[in-house]
């Protein structure tokens, strides 16, 4: 059945957001914002050239923690704004006065860092005393203090922000705005086709001739724009090798893993262990797809599919929440709570609507609450995905609890965890929950084809990927679109080997990501799944366990990864949790072929 794409004014109030959290009006969003430069002034007025001994350093910090605070939430209002709705011309000006201003704030800030890292050590050290709220932020200044330019540079590129940052900007103006793409035919129904509705529908559909022919007509019109695409990218990632060699480190990698406060070591691990010995068991599973499904062949087109798509439920707003609710009880009441707030004030936007930002995320603003985007399709996976953001939304809402401003984040390396973590717990009650071998198989499917596969494939591919784009960098080369699309197809090859056919169209795959717009992230996802798999499964022995994991989203920022996985007795700095959970993976597969054999003896009979 061919599906309508709504405007923003058709969908449901009930199912968006509720940005009145944020700001009233759009009166009372101008009016904060018009106060931040006046207050970043003040800051600069006060401190600047004057910040000379630990009760300086702490009035400065407390001064930025009042500022900082005022952006995170006018900056949430007018990117929230925008990813709701991309066509809407007064939410895109609204973000571009922010960006403005944002950028003569961080002009104006810029100060602070070279200031206190021109103290002493002595001078520094005694501010902790002073106060150890401030504890990590100073270390962090200590930390990067080698690295840091002379304030005039500082201050320059902190003005040229806005600048620095549009490749993202311009990236998301291309694929959510200009990219428009034409309805598909098959046996003579039009189909319409856009981002939201082939990778929440047609990439999914049971369909063969469907699915594919929605591939052919989105891979299309994805190569009329990718040498756009890849002049955004490519500027975006000499932007990141110019500061690197600036800031002094050795490479781009190093200076975007400085960032996240892990080593080259790790990085490397996290790739090559997957890429090496989790593609036996991935392509087992795609011959098994093929095998159920009955296909002349597999291609990068099928590896979507679900295992049994006549048996996953249709299930609505509401049902989820129950599941959900139920899912994750083990994480405790307070938490329970926070989902209830989540559904009942509106936290969450679920509607599909033209101009909105694809995908799933959750931003959570330091002093309001979390909110979550999500493309509801009706389909019991998205419980998963609506776990996942809920994960984002308790790891903050808890960090921003216990911790101040500038100690809420943790590394990008750890920021996939608690999300993960939920979808585990999920998946958990589930299986625990039914003796049906329909059920367990969806269940196992739906953990492999959704959770794994888009964490320990689809991302890690990506870094994979990323990795040598960023190799090629430091060698001082340039990835036009066609280098671009020969570096993705390699990896996709080498991952899948003779098990699927990597079809025209999927060299493409670079185009549809936005993660390469936010430094190492890619790589991220298969470690915050690695650790979430190793504690569910101990959480099955120990439920104790659960209070670390509480204690671990409510350090925030206040620890390394590494740190944190040791909360929670996993160390990441050896490749056995990788390795744990890639056994895991494998004997999930082992058992929905043992469920799909019983499934089909039962059946003919």
């Amino acid at each position: 059945m061919a599906k309508k794409i709504l405007s923003r004014s058709e969908v449901d109030v009930n199912f968006t957001w509720d940005l009145t959290a944020l700001f009233k009006d759009t009166n009372a969003y101008n009016e904060t914002l018009n106060q931040i430069l006046p207050k970043a002034q003040l800051l600069n007025d006060n401190f600047k050239g004057k910040i000379d001994s630990a009760e300086e350093i702490n009035a400065c910090i407390d001064a930025l923690k009042e500022v900082s605070q005022l952006m995170v939430l006018v900056g949430t209002y007018s990117s929230l704004s925008v990813s709701e709705d991309q066509s809407n011309s007064e939410n895109l000006q609204r973000m571009m006065n922010f960006r403005s201003i944002s950028a003569q704030v961080g002009s104006l800030l810029s100060f602070i860092e070279n200031e206190i890292s021109f103290n002493s050590e002595e001078n520094i050290q005694a501010a902790i005393a002073l106060s150890p709220e401030n504890a990590y932020y100073l270390e962090d200044i200590l930390r990067f203090k080698a690295h840091l330019l002379h304030p005039e540079v500082e201050k320059t590129l902190a003005a040229l922000s806005p600048t620095l940052e549009s490749p993202y900007f311009i990236y998301n103006q291309a694929k959510l705005s200009d990219l428009k793409f034409k309805p598909f035919e098959v046996d003579g129904v039009e189909h319409p086709l856009s981002f939201v509705l082939f990778e929440g529908e047609w990439e999914y559909d049971s369909n063969t001739v469907l699915r594919r022919t929605a591939f052919d007509a989105f891979s299309k019109q994805l190569d009329q724009y990718k040498n756009t695409i890849a002049s955004a990218y490519q500027t975006q990632i000499q932007k990141e090798k110019v500061l690197s060699d600036l800031r002094g480190f050795p490479s781009v990698i190093d200076s975007l893993l400085f960032e996240q406060k892990v080593d080259q070591d790790l990085y490397n691990r996290q790739i090559d262990v997957i890429m090496r010995e989790l593609a036996a068991p991935m392509r087992k599973y795609a011959k098994l797809l093929q095998r159920i499904h009955k296909l002349d062949k597999m291609t990068f087109a099928d590896l979507k599919i679900s295992v049994d798509p006549d048996f996953e439920p249709a299930i609505t707003v509401n049902e989820a929440r129950d599941y959900i609710l139920k899912g994750l009880s083990v994480l405790g009441e307070d938490y329970g709570k926070m989902i209830h707030r989540a559904f009942d004030e509106r936290w969450i936007d679920f509607v599909q609507n033209t101009g909105k930002s694809t995908g799933a995320f959750c931003s959570s603003p330091y002093g309001s609450h979390p909110y979550v985007l999500i493309s509801w399709t009706e389909r019991m996976r998205e419980c998963f995905v609506l776990a996942h953001e809920l994960g984002h939304a308790g790891h903050f809402y808890l960090a921003n609890e216990h911790q101040n401003i500038l100690n809420t984040r943790p590394s990008l390396y750890f920021i996939e965890a608690p999300s993960t973590m939920n979808e585990m717990l999920m998946a958990n009650y589930l299986m625990k929950t039914s003796d049906d071998p329909r059920m367990k198989r969806w269940v196992l499917s739906s953990m492999v084809s959704r959770t794994y596969y888009h964490n320990f494939v689809t991302h890690l591919l990506e870094a994979a990927y990323q990795r040598e784009v960023y190799r090629l960098v430091d060698q001082g080369q340039s990835v036009v679109a066609a280098r671009l699309s020969q570096i993705k197809k390699d990896v996709l090859a080498q991952f899948w080997g003779d098990a699927v056919e990597i079809n025209e169209g999927a060299e493409l795959t670079w185009m549809r990501q936005p993660h390469y717009y936010m430094g190492l992230y890619p790589y991220t996802y298969s470690a915050g799944l690695t650790v979430a798999t190793i504690v569910s499964q101990n959480l099955l022995k120990d439920e104790t366990l659960i209070n670390k994991w509480l204690d671990v989203l409510k350090a925030g920022g206040t620890k390394t990864p590494v740190e944190l996985a040791q909360m929670v007795d996993v160390d990441i700095t050896t490749e056995k949790p990788l390795m744990e959970t890639i056994r895991f993976i494998s004997n999930m597969i082992d058992e929905i072929e043992e469920l799909t054999n019983q499934i089909e003896l039962e059946g003919s009979k």
